[in-house]
């Protein structure tokens, strides 16, 4: 019989730094669009 090992793939660490990255850009965005809709009352600050 053969045993079978399961081994996990790796992840290369720049793409993992770079979805961290990509994670906190989205979540400041996401903060800033409440932060101006709080504020002002529009979506878009100064768009119609």
């Amino acid at each position: 019989m053969k045993s079978q090992t399961t081994e996990t793939p790796k992840v290369e660490e720049g793409k993992v730094f770079a979805e961290r990255l990509n994670g906190l850009a989205a979540s400041v965005g996401c903060l800033a669009l409440i932060g101006a809709y709080l504020t002002t009352g529009q979506i878009i600050p100064g768009l119609v």
